[in-house]
């Protein structure tokens, strides 16, 4: 069953974006970030579905918009959101519906989340192949080294050395290591984060998730996203270019490149026009 916790979101307009700008006294500031965005871009309200997706070329302000969404309903973050000096004062000027329904557990994933994760998981496989290392060499000394037992002080050296000499290098290394060293992709890495963060019955906010990710794990992540809000009370504000997030079986698509921006459907998106272009001049090539 769907759910939709956070039913819209509304932005200041130019005359509310005006009024408060004319009020200010500060004037230390070379600009007003992220004043005068949207108004230029006519976008005034954004109706969310079980699954929404925000599209635009870089500057449309699709990342922006995510993150006033992320400020306005308060959802966990797992890396610092740098907005500017202006940032919660619009947030105040921006309105909900459902916000009050936004689960606990609710969550933004960013480009940098999944770059903090991949660092993670290199640097605890540097670790990993360091002590396997030591391990390996330690092994070959216990191996060949006689070791009596004197006193109970002795013990675990002893049988450091009855191990070493009675198990495969193997199975001496991979008893005292932990973790097995993960041999994942960037890609299946990145695609492993997203299932573990996504669980049931919350709103997630997800800048680009394509990145990093091939086009079958693409498909999968879309698959996996549609299916968790089909059958697992997930909301999900998507920001993409990909035609494979933005085709998701009964999403709402905004076109923030659009003046007016509004929804639209997917198919008529420039970015999914240029894809279908490139593959019918090449269409000889497939059939």
């Amino acid at each position: 069953m769907e759910n939709v916790y956070l039913k819209s979101f509304r932005l200041p307009d130019a005359i509310e974006e005006g009024i408060f700008l004319s009020s200010i006294q500060r004037t230390c500031y070379n600009g007003y970030y992220p004043f005068g965005i949207f108004p230029k871009k006519e976008l005034k309200r954004i109706d969310f579905g079980a699954v929404t997706v925000l599209y635009g070329n870089n500057g449309s302000g699709k990342t922006t918009l995510l993150n006033l969404i992320a400020e306005k309903c308060g959802v966990t973050r797992h890396s610092a959101f740098s907005g500017s000096a202006f940032f919660g004062d619009y947030v105040d000027m921006c309105h909900t519906t459902g916000k009050e329904n936004v689960p606990e557990g609710s969550q933004i994933l960013t480009s940098d989340d999944v770059s903090d994760y991949l660092l993670n998981i290199r640097y605890l496989n540097d670790g990993i192949d360091v002590r396997r290392t030591e391990l390996f060499d330690e092994w070959v000394e216990l191996k060949y080294t006689e070791h009596r037992l004197k006193s109970l002080d002795d013990y675990d050296e002893w049988k450091k050395s009855l191990d070493a000499k009675t198990k495969s290098q193997s199975k001496f290394v991979k008893e005292r290591l932990r973790r097995n060293v993960d041999m994942r992709s960037n890609g299946e890495t990145a695609m492993r984060y997203y299932v573990e963060r996504i669980n049931e019955n919350a709103l997630y906010i997800i800048d680009e998730p394509e990145n990093s990710l091939s086009v079958e794990l693409q498909l999968e992540l879309a698959d996996y996203i549609s299916k968790s809000a089909r059958y697992f009370g997930c909301q999900f504000i998507i920001s993409t270019h990909s035609p494979f997030f933005l085709s998701i079986d009964g999403a709402r698509v905004y076109n923030l490149d659009a003046v007016p921006s509004g929804e639209c459907k997917w198919y008529e998106l420039k970015n999914v026009r240029s894809y279908y272009d490139f593959f019918m001049r090449h269409r000889d090539k497939f059939e």
